[in-house]
């Protein structure tokens, strides 16, 4: 009876730990999309906020079985743990945020979904995200064959401000 006890518990936890996903870290996310350059989608909520939780236990495990995080690099910020982080992200607003960044030639594009959100809004949120990113990424392929074809056509870079918060040490920095 102990063992079946037991069993149980360690799958409910098994289970619960996959729901989460451990890497859905901050550091971990950006990191994927510096390497493979895929969108970004960050939640930042507070365990507080009855919202915050309600996306996290029936939005986000709904995303997870949809197989929409394969797709993109997630990432979830608590902002009363990470408030500086949090912050940067939101601009200071209120939670619950989803905020999607991707890299375009022409620097970072960020978009974002305030408060509360159904499934399928989250859903259509994501896919238009990743629909942009491959747009702009064909762009980008049409402008550099272009430019291969006519060097003397040149390209204006503009600042990227609003590029997720890079939160690689600096040299020398003990994070």
């Amino acid at each position: 009876m102990m063992c079946a006890m037991m069993a149980g518990a360690m799958s409910l936890s098994l289970i619960a730990s996959e729901m989460e996903g451990p890497t859905e870290t901050y550091a971990v996310a950006y990191k994927a999309i510096v390497q493979s350059g895929r969108p970004m989608v960050v939640m930042v909520g507070t365990e507080w906020c009855p919202p915050c939780q309600a996306m996290k236990r029936h939005v986000l495990p709904e995303l997870r079985k949809r197989r929409w995080f394969g797709k993109i690099a997630f990432a979830r910020v608590n902002a009363d743990d990470q408030a500086d982080l949090a912050r940067r992200l939101t601009g200071g607003g209120p939670v619950p945020q989803l905020v999607m960044f991707r890299k375009t030639r022409d620097g970072w594009v960020r978009r974002k979904l305030i408060g509360r959100q159904s499934v399928e809004t989250v859903e259509r949120f994501v896919e238009q995200g990743i629909a942009l990113d491959e747009a702009a990424k064909r762009a980008e392929s049409a402008h550099l064959i272009a430019q291969r074809q006519h060097p003397q056509v040149a390209h204006a870079e503009t600042p990227e401000q609003d590029a997720p918060p890079d939160l690689t040490p600096e040299p020398g920095e003990g994070r």
